[in-house]
C-alpha cells in the first residue's frame, strides 16, 4: 500500500558529463516521514467505538469497519486498542429521533430487502444521525467507562452504483513476427460497483469533545456481467484509504530511493 518513489537528481552540468562519457550511478534508500495530523501523546488507549452505517444493507458497515480499523491500529501504532462491543449508534439515534430500528442484519435478509428497510440511504439521511458526534456528554460517559481513551467513531456510506459509457480495455493480437502484443481499444460498456464514503471522527474521551474529522470518497466499478461480492468490494475500497487514516494518528514513513551520479 506504500508506494515506491524514485527521485533522480541530475543537474544540468551532470547531464552534460553523462552525455560526454559513461558515468556510473548508485541508488540510496531514503525514508520520508509524514507527520501525524493529531497529537495523541496524551492517550494510552484507543477505542474504535462504532460507526453509523448506511447506503446498502449488503454488508454490516458498522461491524466490518470497527473490526478492520482495530486490526490495523494494533499493528501500526503504539496506542493500546480496547476490545469492546461495537456501539450501535444508528439505533441510539433512532431512539432519539423516535424511530423504530427496522434495518435487519445483512446476513438474515437479501440485499434488496435490507436496502428497502434502511433509514440511511444517502448523505441527506445521514445528516441528522451525525448529531451524535457533537454530544460531548454522551462521549464523555463512554470515555469514563474505558479510562479516558482516544475515541474513533464516524459514519460509513457504502452505496451500489451503476455507470454506462466508453471504457478502455486491452486487446491482444499477433504481429507479423508471431509475437503477442496488446493495444488499448475503447468500447461502450455497462458498469456496476460500489462507492464508499467514510467519515472518521476522533473524540477526546476525557472531555467528549471532537478533536478532528477525516472524510474520504472512493469507488470501484466492474463489468455488469461480473459478480463481485459486496464485502470484497468494501475491503478493496478500504485498502485504498487506510494509509491516510493511519497517518492521522501516527507518523508514517514513505520508503523510496534517490539515484545519484558518481
Amino acid at each position: 500500500m506504500i508506494g515506491r518513489t524514485v527521485v533522480v537528481i541530475l543537474s544540468s552540468a551532470a547531464a552534460a558529463l553523462v552525455g560526454a562519457s559513461c558515468t556510473g550511478f548508485y541508488e540510496i534508500p531514503v525514508e520520508t516521514p509524514i507527520q501525524a495530523k493529531i497529537d495523541v501523546t496524551a492517550f494510552q488507549r484507543v477505542l474504535v467505538a462504532g460507526f453509523i452505517g448506511g447506503g446498502s444493507g449488503a454488508i454490516d458497515a458498522n461491524t466490518e469497519t470497527a473490526r478492520l480499523l482495530r486490526s490495523q491500529l494494533r499493528s501500526k501504532q503504539d496506542l493500546r486498542v480496547i476490545d469492546a462491543d461495537v456501539l450501535l449508534l444508528s439505533e441510539e439515534m433512532d431512539k432519539r429521533l423516535g424511530r423504530a430500528a427496522e434495518a435487519p442484519a445483512a446476513t438474515n435478509q437479501s440485499s434488496s430487502a435490507a436496502d428497502d428497510l434502511l433509514n440511511i440511504k444517502d448523505a441527506a439521511d445521514l445528516k441528522q444521525y451525525e448529531a451524535i458526534f457533537a454530544d460531548a456528554e454522551y462521549w464523555k460517559k463512554i470515555g469514563d467507562e474505558y479510562q479516558d481513551p482516544l475515541i474513533v467513531t464516524g459514519s460509513v456510506l457504502f452505496t451500489p452504483i451503476e455507470r454506462s459509457g466508453m471504457v478502455s480495455r486491452p486487446q491482444a493480437s499477433i504481429n507479423e513476427l508471431g509475437q503477442e502484443q496488446f493495444r488499448s481499444v475503447r468500447e461502450y460498456s455497462d458498469m456496476k460497483g460500489y462507492a464508499l464514503t467514510p467519515k472518521f471522527v476522533f473524540i477526546d474521551g476525557r472531555t467528549g469533545q471532537l478533536l478532528h474529522t477525516e472524510e474520504y470518497q472512493e469507488e470501484v466499478l466492474y463489468p455488469s456481467t461480473q459478480n463481485t461480492p459486496a464485502l470484497s468490494s468494501y475491503f478493496e475500497l478500504m485498502d485504498k484509504l487506510l494509509p491516510s487514516f493511519l497517518n492521522t494518528l501516527s507518523t508514517q514513513k514513505i520508503r523510496g530511493s534517490r539515484i545519484l551520479l558518481k
